[in-house]
């Protein structure tokens, strides 16, 4: 039985991630550090060894990768608004955790590393376009840059030291497990309280929705279909602009009523 490392397994798409791999036959460490968006409940059930700590301590995160057969770095800071507020934090979580994470995996011979990136990287894009593997980097947020920083060191571990590292980029993930911070869970908790459900701006900004075992089962599959220095990106085709996927939400729960507030700050 092979062996995979899911820094940040406790968290929301982590978590669905371990569920994936232990249904197809993986043993399971996570590694995470338990903060406001990991739950040792989101592991119920998985059979998921849980080591507690920092992806940003390497002494912790060395012991980690010992003997396993796949990395799967999906630790991160992921909350636009926050990033905002909290830059620091961002980029050592995100950029040095990352750093971290791959000089341990390469200096143990790991011999898969899967870097979970995110479309924000790119920015905006303009309407109709779908990003390509190799569109340019526009980072409009701080969490989205930090997430740029990150993938420039996965390339850098590639070119240095021929590491196998590949890339998985996707659009927004929903579903069982997820952060209130988030759209749809804080607009399915505004509507469960008889709303209105808030919308940044006039909600024009249009997301592509991606359910949240799909992508877990995409990095499945990654693993099983190993193509070193791979980017990958994962999308629903679920297109909906945030009006649009608040309604719905609304109509599924007996809320009409949205409310505008202002426009997100780096919203894409």
């Amino acid at each position: 039985m092979e062996t995979a490392l899911i820094t940040g397994g406790a968290g929301f798409i982590g978590s669905a991630v371990v569920r994936a791999l232990r249904k197809a036959g993986w043993a399971v460490v996570v590694l995470d550090k338990l903060s406001y968006a990991g739950d040792r409940a989101h592991l119920d059930g998985t059979g998921a060894k849980l080591i507690v700590g920092d992806v940003c301590d390497s002494q912790v995160v060395a012991e980690a990768v010992r003997g396993v057969d796949a990395v799967v770095h999906m630790a991160a800071e992921s909350h636009v608004a926050r990033s905002l507020h909290s830059p620091e934090l961002f980029l050592r979580t995100n950029v040095l955790g990352t750093r971290v994470v791959l000089d341990a995996a390469h200096k143990a011979g790991v011999p898969r590393f899967v870097h979970m990136s995110t479309d924000e990287v790119f920015g905006a894009a303009p309407p109709g376009v779908a990003f390509d593997t190799d569109a340019p980097h526009r980072p409009g947020n701080t969490y989205a840059a930090s997430k740029s920083g990150a993938e420039a060191l996965v390339h850098a571990w590639r070119h240095t030291h021929d590491y196998p590292a590949c890339i998985v980029r996707c659009t927004n993930n929903f579903g069982p497990r997820q952060h209130t911070e988030k759209a749809i869970p804080n607009w399915i908790e505004a509507a469960l309280k008889g709303g209105p459900i808030p919308v940044h701006g006039a909600g024009t900004a249009r997301r592509d929705w991606l359910y949240v075992d799909d992508m877990a089962r995409g990095i499945e599959r990654v693993l099983d279909r190993w193509h070193p220095d791979a980017v990958w990106h994962f999308a629903g085709r679920q297109e909906y602009s945030n009006r649009e996927m608040a309604k719905q939400v609304g109509a599924l729960l007996g809320v009409d009523t949205l409310f505008f507030g202002p426009e997100r700050q780096g919203q894409d």
